[in-house]
């Protein structure tokens, strides 16, 4: 299975996977932080197309639990190459 190359930014800070459990099988959207605070809501169903984007992690949290998506435990954290 392939997937679609995505144009993100390199200066992301971590990103969460989110799911609606009340779905089966669950459905999931991946949240991307950058470091300057603003986020991005991204659908792999709808071949990864940004679907909310907000200034701030909390704003895009509070539309996730809004509808009632739920936060994957693991947050993926960017590692920082060392010069």
């Amino acid at each position: 299975m392939s997937f679609p190359a995505l144009n993100l930014a390199e200066d992301w800070d971590f990103t969460e996977l989110w799911i609606d459990p009340t779905a089966s099988p669950p459905y999931v959207l991946i949240l991307l932080s950058h470091e300057s605070g603003k986020t991005q809501i991204y659908d792999p169903a709808q071949q990864y197309q940004v679907i909310f984007a907000s200034p701030t992690y909390q704003e895009a949290k509070l539309w996730l639990l809004e509808d009632e998506y739920e936060r994957v435990e693991q947050r993926l954290c960017a590692e920082k190459a060392l010069v």
